[in-house]
């Protein structure tokens, strides 16, 4: 299948939930099936980490298969301390053309959450640290001010505000842009949550200037949230020694029923980093089947376009992952990846299974 054929199957998909759409660490598909912001589940605006009281309810209670049985954990610890925690490890194996099959057990991360309300309402301190493997370090950690009129600042180390939050840090579209669970940021963010709005813009080192003396990021989006669907809109400059750059994306989800569908599309623009400038984007499609209870079947669709100047360089991702949730705070994911690129490139051809064990509490 030619990498054009690729890009239209993505562009499908993505079109797809838009056209339909017309008259945000749970996956962003949960919030978009259950028309919630991401604030709904997680005690970061922004989603991702660390879940608060409804979402601790809501993986015990309604995600899995078999729900109750915990005891009812709450992760809070007394009045002013929430605690949390997530344990990835599984199994892969990978296929590239010419070479030899490469299978292996990894402990993906582990995880703890710490959040300190030092003023109830209105004033916390937010820790995600990240124990295993390797050395411990520091994703996240934030002071958080907020009050009933629905702005808040928060100032440190956080991720970004760009697109969709999801589980899958190697999607094209997290890769791509440098803007994912990855590659947190230290400065301030101002945000904006309110009736059907969502919307943040931050101010940043840049993850590329950590080492560097001058540079910076600004990035921002809005998100308009209604029953069904929702549309968002990003975008980003960095400024740094090395070169600048620009992106902006659009991005949007729909619930049809027991399926629910995401896009979004990515244009960035790099300057200085080669002799000449280089524009290329990226885009992708996700269908979330809800079969039932506890079962959830994922399907992507994903292109990326290196030099949107250079012709047949494109790639493309297929992904089939089914997940299960069978009690609360497990899940056990399955699935199969395949990349197409360019023939010569034995890398972008490979194929991907894998098995993952997600506990979260």
């Amino acid at each position: 299948m030619s990498a054009r054929i690729g890009w239209l199957g993505a562009a499908l998909v993505v079109l797809l939930s838009w056209a339909t759409a017309q008259p945000v660490r749970a996956e962003p598909y949960l919030a978009v099936r259950q028309d919630l912001k991401c604030n709904g589940c997680h005690v970061n605006p922004t989603g991702g980490g660390m879940r608060n009281d409804f979402g601790t309810a809501f993986s015990q209670h309604v995600l899995p298969a078999k729900p109750g049985g915990a005891g009812g954990w709450s992760g809070k610890v007394g009045d002013l301390l929430r605690l949390g925690g997530n344990l990835r490890t599984g199994w892969s194996s990978m296929e590239v053309p010419d070479q030899n099959s490469r299978r292996r057990f990894d402990l993906d991360e582990v995880r703890l959450y710490a959040d300190f309300t030092l003023i109830p309402q209105q004033l916390a301190v937010y820790v995600d640290q990240r124990v295993a493997p390797g050395s411990a370090q520091t994703q996240e950690a934030y002071v958080r001010y907020g009050d009933s009129t629905g702005w808040y600042l928060k100032g440190g180390k956080f991720y970004l505000p760009f697109g969709w939050r999801l589980e899958d840090d190697t999607a094209f579209v997290r890769q791509t842009t440098g803007i994912n669970m990855a590659t947190p940021d230290t400065g301030v963010e101002l945000g904006y949550e309110s009736g059907s709005w969502s919307t943040q813009i931050a101010l940043t080192q840049g993850s590329g200037n950590a080492q560097a003396d001058s540079g910076h990021q600004v990035v921002g989006q809005a998100v308009w949230v209604q029953p069904l669907w929702r549309l968002g809109a990003a975008a980003s400059f960095t400024e740094s020694e090395l070169g600048d750059r620009r992106m902006a994306g659009v991005f949007a989800g729909l619930h049809t029923g027991p399926v629910s569908w995401l896009g979004e599309v990515d244009f960035i623009r790099d300057e200085g980093f080669l002799p000449q400038t280089r524009e290329f984007a990226v885009a992708i499609g996700e269908l979330n089947w809800m079969v039932r209870g506890g079962h959830n079947l994922k399907l992507t669709a994903e292109f990326f376009d290196a030099d949107r100047d250079v012709d047949e360089n494109e790639q493309n991702r297929w992904s089939v992952v089914y997940e299960v949730t069978p009690l609360p705070f497990m899940q056990i994911r399955v699935g199969h990846r395949r990349y197409e690129g360019i023939p010569q490139n034995d890398l972008q051809n490979r194929r991907l299974t894998f098995v993952e064990l997600h506990g979260f509490f």
